[in-house]
């Protein structure tokens, strides 16, 4: 059903929020993450982007997960790439907590692209909606290397796992949202840090990295006598 989001003045949006965030929020990613609840509470009433809840359950639900990523985001990330993004969480909030990140949003469902286009404009944000289904082949649009992959509460098979980790940059990450029980990963992935989702027991994020090659196997052989 649709759900009204509290209207909140800055001042309260900026106190609140802060509180959800493990880093320090500058005053340019407080305005863009206000202006997406904005359009969020508007588009809200008739898509229903995200159910109903309390002002506290919206803001550490949506934007509390996902700012829990920032510890994890490579420090020199540039291109990023957000699955599922849905009503933009956490792609289009890391894009406004992390100045520099370009982030690309694909929603398969086009009426929640087209929000996400609205709101990446409404906030200032350098992101890319990209109206998609990310299956094997990549879907045409997305950056040829990837600093940041994103995706919460999707799962994502190998398959696609494995090609996204083909355009991963060496130091570049894949963090997903999801419970107690791993994934099923392909050779060229391992796991990394795991962050504990706030609010939550079973719920956290995991890091996904590059797999390191395996040392090539020397063969011995018999040392001849030259006599």
């Amino acid at each position: 059903m649709p759900f009204v989001l509290p209207p909140l003045s800055r001042e309260d949006f900026s106190r609140e929020l802060s509180g959800f965030s493990p880093e320090p929020l500058d005053g340019r990613a407080l305005n863009a993450l206000r202006a997406h609840y904005q359009e969020l509470s508007l588009w809200n009433q008739r898509l229903s982007l995200i159910g109903p809840g309390t002002l506290n359950e919206v803001l550490e639900r949506h934007y509390g997960e996902s700012l829990a990523a920032i510890p994890l985001i490579p420090g020199n990330a540039r291109f990023g790439l957000d699955i599922g993004s849905g009503a933009g969480f956490p792609g289009l909030v890391l894009a406004a907590a992390r100045p520099g990140l370009e982030m690309t949003l694909v929603e398969a469902r086009e009426k929640k692209w087209a929000f996400l286009s609205a709101a990446a404009r409404k906030a200032s944000l350098p992101c890319r909606c990209l109206n998609a289904r990310v299956a094997v082949p990549l879907p045409a649009g997305l950056p040829a290397s990837l600093d940041l992959v994103t995706a919460r509460a999707l799962k994502l098979d190998p398959d696609v796992l494995g090609a996204l980790a083909e355009r991963l940059s060496p130091e570049g990450r894949i963090l997903l949202w999801l419970g107690e029980e791993g994934p099923a990963l392909p050779a060229a992935l391992s796991p990394g840090r795991s962050v504990r989702i706030p609010g939550s027991q079973r719920r956290r994020i995991l890091e996904l990295r590059r797999a390191e090659p395996m040392p090539p196997i020397l063969s011995i052989l018999p040392i001849r006598d030259a006599g």
